[in-house]
Parts: structure tokens; sequence; C-alpha cells
């Protein structure tokens, strides 16, 4: 199971950097608009959080100290360093989850989250699901913010 859930989260990653290299205006990345409270920019950052802090630390034993308010409130991170982030995110789980124990598995996860009633197996599917959630949201936020570019110019000429 570990071998697939390191595959899965790695090809999301991969689509998570992809989503962040197709806005070509960096300015873009951290626009709100209406009823969207989360940029996409503030998006992956809480991604990048999420994992370090509930894989790498929490289950890897890294040093990793999560901020995050700053996840949602950060909006000048250059997409440069977003990219190293998610990079830097793929090499922490390729290195952590292969080595997870299946005592380890099978254990509760912390109570940070739910209480931890849940196992450590259940919570790391929990977060990949997670990890799609927002990628859906980013993916329509970009397109969304393309579209509307599109009607306002075709509506100028």
């Amino acid at each position: 199971m570990l071998e697939s859930l390191a595959k899965l989260y790695d090809r999301d990653l991969q689509k998570l950097r992809s989503e962040i290299d197709f806005y070509e205006n960096e300015t873009d990345l951290w626009l709100i608009k209406s009823e969207i409270n989360n940029s996409a920019g503030n998006l992956c950052l809480h991604l990048i959080g999420n994992l370090n802090h509930f894989i790498g630390h929490q289950l890897g034993g890294t040093d990793y100290v999560r901020n995050r308010p700053l996840e949602f409130s950060d909006k000048d991170v250059p997409k440069a360093i977003l990219i190293e982030k998610i990079e830097a995110t793929r090499a922490m789980l390729k290195q952590i989850l292969p080595n997870i124990s299946t005592e380890t598995l099978v254990k509760n996860h912390t109570q940070e989250f739910y209480g931890g009633d849940d196992t450590n197996e259940f919570f790391l599917i929990h977060l990949l699901s997670h990890l799609n959630y927002h990628l859906g949201q980013m993916n329509y936020h970009r397109r969304l913010n393309n579209s509307v570019e599109c009607r306002v110019k075709i509506i100028k000429m």
C-alpha cells in the first residue's frame, strides 16, 4: 500500500507543480475574486505545510515547524520558491513513505486530527484526498481567472 501511496502523492505533487507553472503572471497566483477566499498560491503553501507537518514531522520525525496561519496570509512568495517547496516536499515523501513501518500504520494518529481516532494508514489516505480536493480548486481557480480575462478581451475587441 505504501508504494501505491508514494506513487499517488508523487503524481499529484507533480500536478501541483504543473498548476503553479500554468500561471504565466505570478501576481495571478495570489488573486482572490468574488467569494473565493484562497488564492492558488495560498492553497499551494497550505498543501506543502500540511504534508510536511503531518507526514514529514509527525510520521517521519523531520524538524519541520508548521505556521498554518501564514499559509493563508503570505501573499508574496515567488513562483520559483513555490516550485522549490513542492520539489522539497516530493523528496521528503519519497524518503519517508517507504520507511513507515506496519506498526506505525496501524497506530492511531495524533489527537490534533479529529481526536486521534483513526489510524495513520487512514490518515495517509485522507491527506491524499485533501491534496486532490485543493488541486481541483486550484485548477478551477486558474481556468476561471483565464476565462474571465478572455471574455474581457473579447468584449473590448
